[in-house]
């Protein structure tokens, strides 16, 4: 497993908010979700992207994806210059600036919000709405606002996504996580691969005969006792030039970035799973819950049972809409 697959494998999307939104002009819609992740892509018309930290807009055709990386606010609108006339806030709840609730009064179908059914303008927006930690370092390493045209990266799969949103088919849900999941991936790929692109250490050091294959280790097996002698002798190389190497081109030595992986491991298993804090421990390399609970103290500033019980966000009412199901 490389970087990037580990970094993905963990906070899969997990239900997953997905919709297709239709507009016609004059539209626009202030986003204040606080999401970690949403994915945008225009399938018809076209849209704009303005940050809410005063930053460069974008400008989406068909086919241009775009990446909005939480939790700072932005805007998605048919012109940059027309004010928003709805706002989305935390758990999908969707109302005017006024505060009345919209997701009824727009709701289009399975799926499908806006405000007009033939409306010149269609997106897919599929929004990662857990913040998973092992997913923290691949956010940090992302702008808040990425934006890729619709020549610069593969979307064969944008089609499926496009498809199966509006349906509603037993399981439908773990298929829309899926592929969602997969254009991701596309999407990141097709980033930090473009030309003068600026991709973090980690990425580039993939490519690296001996500090890739440490890493490498490092991902599939934090469990194992590594030192950085038994790591560079697994890797064939000196532990001094594996040591100085690594930290050249990842920016942080090996056992620290162990220790980054194995709490963002914890973190996310914590939140994602009823392992008891013991078993955590010891499935991310450590002896046992003490340890854990002290490392993740002192790098955190909550214990391991602090972190875990505020994991949790309740649900809200007047949200975009869910899937309308059929009485089969």
């Amino acid at each position: 497993m490389d970087v990037l697959a580990g970094l993905l494998d963990g906070p899969r999307a997990r239900g997953a908010f997905l919709l297709r939104m239709v507009m016609e002009p004059p539209w626009s819609v202030r986003i204040e979700d606080r999401a970690p992740l949403c994915l945008m892509c225009v399938t018809r018309g076209e849209a704009w992207i303005v940050p809410g930290d005063g930053g460069e807009a974008i400008h989406l055709r068909p086919g241009d994806v775009a990446i909005a990386r939480g939790p700072d606010p932005y805007t998605a609108a048919g012109d940059p210059a027309t004010a928003p006339r709805a706002l989305i806030g935390p758990g999908g709840v969707c109302h005017t600036l006024e505060g009345e609730p919209l997701a009824q009064s727009m709701r289009l179908g399975v799926r499908t919000w806006g405000n007009a059914s033939d409306g010149a303008t269609t997106m897919l927006i599929g929004t990662y709405q857990m913040d998973g930690e092992v997913s923290r370092r691949l956010l940090d390493a992302l702008p808040g606002l990425l934006h890729l045209p619709a020549g610069a990266w593969n979307g064969p799969l944008m089609p499926v996504l496009d498809d199966e949103i509006s349906r509603d088919e037993p399981g439908q849900s773990v298929v829309l996580d899926r592929v969602l999941d997969l254009v991701l991936i596309a999407v990141l790929r097709a980033w930090f691969s473009r030309p003068g692109a600026e991709a973090p250490g980690w990425y580039r050091a993939m490519a690296d005969p001996s500090v890739g294959h440490a890493l490498r280790l490092l991902q599939n097996d934090p469990a194992q006792p590594w030192t950085v002698a038994s790591l560079a002798t697994a890797c064939g190389v000196s532990r001094a030039g594996l040591a100085r190497r690594f930290t050249d081109l990842v920016g942080e030595p090996p056992m620290a970035y162990l220790t980054g992986w194995r709490l963002a491991l914890a973190a996310d298993l914590l939140r994602g799973s009823d392992a008891t804090v013991e078993a955590v421990a010891r499935k991310v390399g450590y002896s046992g819950s003490f340890a854990l609970s002290t490392a993740f103290k002192r790098v955190r500033g909550v214990s391991p049972q602090e972190y875990r019980a505020g994991g949790h966000q309740a649900p809200k009412p007047d949200s975009l809409p869910e899937p309308q199901h059929s009485s089969r």
